[in-house]
């Protein structure tokens, strides 16, 4: 008996010992994956929410709205709202799309937060600047409506619960237009939460792992959509109307370099979802598409994990230097001034430095610093060594900066924006950064009232879009800021438009 227990107990410390062997080689793949799963969790809150069980679908609704991303499920409240019986069809096990990566803000002119503030701004400001990022091939109809929207855009999310009153700015504008949650915390989960739980309450059914595969027509009339649910079953469903919100191609390397064989070696920050079906769908119907060469490639990613560092960052006060600790660019110029800026240099990548102030203002850090993007040191000189970068030289940044910062004039590059706080509470941060794939400036082709268009100018009848599924309203650059914009402004437009459609049937 007593040998019994000496070998029992022998078996069970050699197994505790293994496991904790293997507890203590942790890889760098294991790593990653743990990273992978942190960003999952970050921006994937929709991943608990309880959606529509299959056995509830039914044959036909009013309206089908193909895409659960911020303008989907904008449109469906909508059309809601007008008293139709929507459903949102999503392929992805959660919704939320390329939404819930969003992360600096929603750029809006004349609200009632910039008058609570003191903020003085107008909408012909935010069109004009617009227009000049977009380096003056912004369809203009589109834009005008767009902004002179806006404001109206906010208001309606505040009147759901979604409240945007924390403002700061990004490249290219000049006031501070950028609206966010009120702790300053990234946008794009902020906004699909909210959304999801308006959805859920208004009884509006919305279903994933429903592949949508085709646009169904009849006598030149949008009536429904052919689906795949759970890739197994096919069902048709009938509708007197199709929103399609399903996003652009960003996450479609082989259609990026068909327009663009320049970015075939960049990496994306784009959600799986995004590989361009609604465009090619709707391409087969006879729409027209634009502009789908204009890929916006955004100047600051992480690179192992493909993650989008927000612009917020640097409207806060986060200047870019090299990897000899100096700064070679206004950090706030347009995403593809900055972007050039960057690829000039030797290495193609660069440091976003920051202190515990820009911290504070920029919550999104919290979710970086959790991912493991985020280098950090109690004075310059140790954040210096972490970076490998020159110590001296990056005082001498951040002491220039800082006299900037203090006269408001910044005589390196000219920035005049997210200069009100200089860098100088420790801790100190750095991200390393790079270019990455970011957005589909082009899309599918539609008016103001989101009808689609074919090539011949005229709707197709039944058929609407928005949101980075169309184009022509960035032109050939975006604006940080705008696209969350775009989903609500074009989202709910595309309810309202698709609901009186129905009704004049």
């Amino acid at each position: 008996m007593k040998k019994k227990f000496i070998a029992t107990f022998i078996f069970a410390f050699s197994f505790v010992l293994i496991i904790a062997g293997c507890g203590n080689e942790k890889t760098n793949s294991t790593q990653k994956q743990e990273n992978e799963e942190k960003e999952a969790e970050a921006v994937s809150g929709a991943s608990q929410t309880s959606y529509t069980p299959y056995e509830e679908l039914k044959d036909s609704y009013d309206i089908i709205i193909v895409g659960a991303g911020g303008a989907g499920m904008t449109a469906a409240l909508e059309a809601k709202a007008k008293g139709l019986n929507p459903v949102i069809l999503e392929k992805m096990p959660v919704a939320g799309g390329n939404t819930t990566k969003a992360s600096s803000g929603m750029n809006a002119s004349e609200t009632k937060f910039q008058k609570e503030q003191g903020i003085e701004d107008s909408n012909d400001l935010f069109y004009e600047e617009t227009l000049k990022g977009g380096h003056e091939t912004n369809d203009k109809e589109m834009l005008r409506f767009f902004v002179d929207n806006s404001a109206s855009a906010i208001e309606w999310l505040d009147t759901i619960g979604i409240r945007l009153n924390n403002l700061t700015i990004t490249g290219g504008m000049n006031e501070k237009r950028t609206h966010r949650p009120e702790d300053g915390s990234a946008v794009g989960q902020y906004i699909v939460d909210g959304l999801l739980k308006n959805v859920q309450e208004n009884g509006i059914p919305l279903f994933v792992n429903a592949d949508v595969k085709e646009i169904t027509e009849k006598d030149g009339i949008v009536n429904g959509v052919d689906v795949l649910f759970n890739q197994t079953e096919e069902k048709t469903i009938t509708a007197k109307a199709v929103v399609v919100t399903t996003g652009g191609f960003g996450a479609n390397m082989e259609m990026i370099k068909e327009v663009r064989s320049d970015l075939g070696d960049y990496v994306t920050t784009n959600q799986a979802g995004s590989t361009g079906d609604g465009i090619k769908m709707i391409e087969k119907l006879g729409g027209a598409t634009v502009d789908l060469e204009q890929i916006q490639v955004h100047p600051t990613v992480q690179q192992e994990e493909s993650y989008l560092i927000g612009e917020a960052v640097r409207g806060e006060g986060a200047i870019l230097v090299s990897v000899e600790g100096k700064r070679f660019t206004n950090e706030l110029d347009t995403r593809d001034k900055v972007t050039a800026a960057i690829n000039e240099l030797p290495e193609k990548s660069a440091y976003l430095v920051f202190d515990s102030g820009v911290k504070s203002r920029a919550k999104a850090i919290e979710q970086y610093e959790e991912m493991g993007f985020v280098l950090e040191g109690e004075t310059i000189e140790a954040l210096a060594e972490k970076m490998n970068v020159s110590s001296d030289e990056l005082q001498v940044t951040l002491d220039t900066w800082n006299k900037a910062v203090t006269n408001k004039e910044d005589q390196a590059f000219g920035r005049t924006t997210g200069i009100e706080n200089d860098l100088s509470k420790a801790p100190y941060y750095a991200i390393k950064i790079a270019p990455g794939i970011h957005y589909t400036m082009g899309g599918v082709k539609i008016n103001t009232n989101t009808e689609v268009l074919n090539e011949e100018g005229q709707t197709i009848p039944g058929l609407f879009a928005a949101g980075e599924v169309t184009g022509a309203l960035h032109g050939e650059n975006r604006i940080g800021g705008n696209s969350v914009a775009e989903i609500i402004i074009f989202g709910r437009q595309a309810g309202v438009k698709s609901a009186d459609y129905v009704k004049a049937q």
